[in-house]
């Protein structure tokens, strides 16, 4: 059954002021992995933002979605869709009980009966989160200072035995990107902790290792 797949990320001695540049910190690895050997444009760039007060079931006091059209080299949203601009406007205002998120893409194969291959490269949805000391009585404690919410693990532990060599190489190559993307991400963003982990509470790495294993 298909599990909702999350990156947790702490950061040492944390501050709230301190929020805004570990958001940026984050996106841009993201960045750099999405666009690796993509000649889309619009990857790296911020989909939407939007700012929640108090816990998840109070409406944006913020949000903005943004036309990031690949066909314009610059407009006014893909000027402020560039992950510097996005932050700084969605987090003008700091508050201990507020939570700031991003949705950002990347490309991952998924199975597709009308391709020739029966796989296609397919824009798939990624929120970045970052928590403030009191959003939702403190579940940064849970979730971490920064959380990345991946969306359903499909791509990665597709549940099918019968995987012929196409398949296998399409979700070896989402794996890759998905290890790529928290490697670079514990290197590069000054975190003291990391956790990879899936909402029913299934070990991941368990279930990663398991599906390296069926593909070699």
């Amino acid at each position: 059954m298909a599990d909702q797949l999350y990156l947790s990320l702490w950061y040492p001695n944390f501050r709230l002021d301190s929020l805004p540049a570990a958001l940026v910190g984050v996106m841009r690895q993201f960045a750099l992995i999405a666009k690796d050997g993509q000649t889309n444009s619009t990857l790296g760039h911020v989909d939407a933002a939007s700012a929640y007060p108090i816990n998840w079931t109070e409406s944006p006091v913020y949000q903005r979605i943004y036309v990031n059209d690949p066909r314009a080299e610059t407009s006014e949203d893909t000027e402020a869709a560039v992950i510097e601009n996005s932050v700084e406007e969605a987090t003008e205002q700091l508050y201990d009980d507020s939570a700031f998120e991003f949705e950002m893409h990347w490309m991952l194969w998924l199975p597709d009966a009308s391709a020739k291959d029966g796989w296609t490269l397919t824009p798939w949805r990624v929120r970045i989160a970052g928590f403030g000391p009191d959003f939702d009585e403190g579940s940064y404690e849970q979730n971490g200072h920064i959380r990345v919410d991946f969306g359903l693990d499909t791509p990665w532990v597709l549940e099918d035995e019968s995987l012929d060599k196409t398949a296998t190489e399409k979700i070896r190559q989402n794996v890759e990107k998905l290890l790529a993307f928290t490697l670079s991400v514990e290197k590069h963003c000054g975190i003291s902790t990391r956790l990879l982990w899936t909402e029913s509470g299934e070990p991941l790495a368990e279930k990663l290792i398991a599906r390296l294993q069926r593909l070699n």
